[in-house]
């Protein structure tokens, strides 16, 4: 976190800038065993709505500064705290929205038998560029091999795939499409 303040620093004031007020992004999300916590992100996207009061795609709504910040994977340097504070590891699943909670089968619910992550299995496989079912594979696979070299491995991968910014982005998309069930 000291070798990174300066960063997140830097960050926070550009964000700030760009999104005219908090560069902050707090949500609820399911850790271990899928106790909620309150992840904490860099803000990348506006709030803009429609006139019904919805949000807008998310392709409309992330700002151009916020898409260099999920490029450099900047966007998650906050998830530090989450580490510090014990709700996340460096390394582990994803932590997904908590309405996807009941959409999971059972064999997908294990990724929770773990901390999740700021980077896991599923991030240097393929990050938001692959399915929801390969990514839940990826996950439960991680959960039955965790060991620290496979953790090593994947950071130093997750360092290659940052500075390739490989995977960022779904083919069309400028975020991952909502996970809808299993049907």
């Amino acid at each position: 976190m000291i070798i990174l303040f300066p960063v997140i620093i830097l960050t926070a004031i550009v964000l700030a800038v760009a999104n005219r007020g908090n560069p902050f992004f707090l949500q609820k999300r399911p850790g271990l065993n899928s106790k909620i916590f309150t992840l904490i992100k860099f803000r990348t996207m506006n709030n803009k709505k429609d006139e019904l009061g919805n949000f807008l795609p998310d392709d409309q709504r992330i700002t151009r500064v916020g898409s260099m910040v999920r490029k450099l994977s900047l966007d998650e340097l906050l998830q530090l705290i989450n580490v510090l504070k014990g709700d996340m590891s460096i390394v582990g699943p994803r932590p997904l929205l908590v309405h996807y909670l009941p959409l999971y089968s059972a064999e997908q619910l294990r990724r929770h038998e773990v901390r999740p992550g700021i980077t896991g299995w599923a991030q240097i496989n393929g990050r938001n560029a692959i399915s929801w079912q390969q990514k839940f594979i990826l996950d439960v696979w991680y959960v039955d091999h965790l060991s620290f070299l496979l953790d090593m491995k994947i950071i130093w991968l997750t360092a290659l795939k940052v500075l390739k910014r490989e995977g960022i982005n779904q083919s069309g998309s400028a975020t991952v499409e909502y996970f809808k069930g299993n049907n």
